[in-house]
């Protein structure tokens, strides 16, 4: 099954996200507008009870001093009275601002004296109904129907609020006045509000996932281009470069990959003439070698001299292929990563050793060489790939020093860092070599002509082992005076 498109996820991603954030925004208005809501239902109905109550015993003493002033002291003649007063009060309430609210008035026995509706009835159990003669009791009934969900296509319904206060009456007695609020102005107003809320919540879902959607299509469409033009560059048109058009992630980006471009490019040049160079050095060897055999077809069974110098110059050639066979090697396995070992030796008397070896193999030309002091000078590292290190730099020291100069390897700590210099009396370097002296293949003037010329692969040898090792290596030198080599390794843990 195929994955689905970035643009698809985010597609979905971004409506789940719009409509969750909808959902939330619009169910915490709906609870903070039922809670505004229920505070100012609580309080009309709460102002209606005080007005109503108030009155209530207003227009019962009006009917009983009328009553006292008349000399009519028959109870059903003031009980007509009294409902008679009663029920003016509705308009006068209405006058008030009071609307949408029924009444029962109860006596002293709690028997029903007067009401508007039958739905202001009270139904208190008995142990409660004293209690309404001496406290006020507020009732909150749940809405009917229709159900909470019709509220989002504008059809609110709110809850009942009927609110108990004793009343005095005239005569002495306590009663009780029953007022009963049905808030339809309020189910009005969030009957209104809940179809523009609902359109609002759809809009901002529809605008949040055109906006995500055309976001996500711009992003994608600068990755894209930044796709299409790396395609373009294949492994022969390494010169070219994507193109950086704003200063933004996208921009750094490509000038990541320009720079990984750029890096392949040098890789592939130095590969390049990698190849080159190893396969003119290998067809020197080869060349001799078949020159020197067609030689001793031709005259080597006829003359013994001609066969032995032939002889010996295959050997020769032979040889010298074998040491650009083994250099070749160290080279590539120092690319790869070297295997290096962790030991704690003596520096110091590693190289007094390779001095020894150095001074044998070069006994012929009278070469002083001077040591390091005979202190022991500890540090923790692969001893191997020091010394072949070392064997590079002597060897080359050696090669290149006169008879009877000087060569000097001395051993000093710096800190966490051991600095090696090799120090000869030699012809030294011109300095337009020194930058290239550790390229592959690379050979001064001076090596070139001399016999004993390598193939310009010993220093790079050196310092990628001094690279692997965390190292590095650096010359300085004086044409005529000498060449110094300083190599620089972190001592490690002791």
């Amino acid at each position: 099954m195929r994955t689905p498109s970035i643009r698809v996820r985010m597609l979905i991603i971004s409506t789940v996200v719009a409509v969750l954030i909808a959902g939330i925004g619009g169910l915490l208005t709906l609870l903070l507008g039922a809670h505004v809501i229920g505070d100012t239902i609580t309080h009309d109905a709460n102002r209606a009870a005080l007005i109503a109550g108030a009155t209530v015993k207003h227009r019962l003493a009006d009917v009983y001093a009328a009553s006292a002033a008349s000399g009519t002291a028959e109870a059903g003649s003031r009980s007509q009275d009294e409902v008679s007063a009663l029920n003016g009060m509705r308009t006068m309430l209405k006058r008030a601002g009071i609307t949408n609210v029924e009444f029962a008035l109860y006596n002293q026995s709690l028997d029903v004296v007067w009401m508007t509706s039958p739905a202001a009835r009270l139904s208190s159990p008995e142990a409660t109904r004293d209690d309404l003669r001496t406290s006020r009791t507020v009732r909150t009934s749940p809405p009917a129907a229709p159900s909470r969900f019709s509220a989002l296509l504008g059809n609110v319904a709110l809850p009942r609020t009927m609110i108990a206060t004793p009343v005095s009456f005239p005569d002495g007695t306590t009663g009780v006045l029953s007022v009963l609020y049905s808030p339809q102005r309020g189910e009005e107003i969030a009957g209104g509000v809940a179809w523009p809320m609902f359109g609002i919540g759809v809009l901002s879902v529809i605008l949040t996932v055109v906006f995500m959607y055309a976001a996500t299509s711009w992003m994608l469409r600068r990755v894209e281009a930044l796709r299409m033009s790396a395609d373009s560059i294949d492994a022969g048109r390494l010169d070219e470069r994507l193109p950086v058009t704003v200063d933004d992630e996208f921009g750094v980006l490509a000038q990541s990959l320009n720079r990984l471009i750029e890096r392949l490019e040098r890789r592939s040049v130095a590969q390049s003439r990698f190849v080159a160079d190893a396969s003119h050095e290998i067809a020197s060897p080869v060349a001799g070698i078949r020159g020197y055999t067609n030689i001793l077809r031709a005259w080597g069974a006829d003359d013994p001299r001609v066969r032995d110098e032939a002889i010996t110059a295959i050997d020769r050639e032979s040889r010298r292929m074998a040491r650009l066979t083994d250099e070749l090697l160290s080279l590539l396995h120092a690319d790869q990563g070297l295997v290096l070992k962790t030991e704690r030796f003596d520096l110091n008397a590693l190289a007094r050793r390779q001095l020894a070896m150095s001074a044998s193999r070069w006994l012929d030309k009278s070469l002083e060489y001077t040591g390091p002091a005979e202190a022991p000078l500890v540090m923790v590292g692969d001893p191997d790939r020091i010394e072949d290190v070392l064997s590079i730099l002597l060897d080359n020291a050696s090669k290149y020093t006169p008879v009877g100069g000087s060569i000097t390897l001395s051993t000093h700590r710096q800190r966490d860092t051991v600095l090696i210099d090799v120090t000869d009396t030699g012809q030294g370097i011109a300095e337009a070599d020194i930058e290239h002296l550790f390229d592959r293949f690379y050979r001064t003037a001076a090596s070139r002509s001399s016999d004993e010329g390598g193939f310009g692969l010993g220093l790079a040898i050196a310092k990628s082992i001094l690279a692997s090792m965390g190292g590095d290596i650096s010359v300085w030198s004086v044409v005529g005076q000498g060449t110094t080599f300083t190599v620089q390794l972190p001592r490690g843990r002791v």
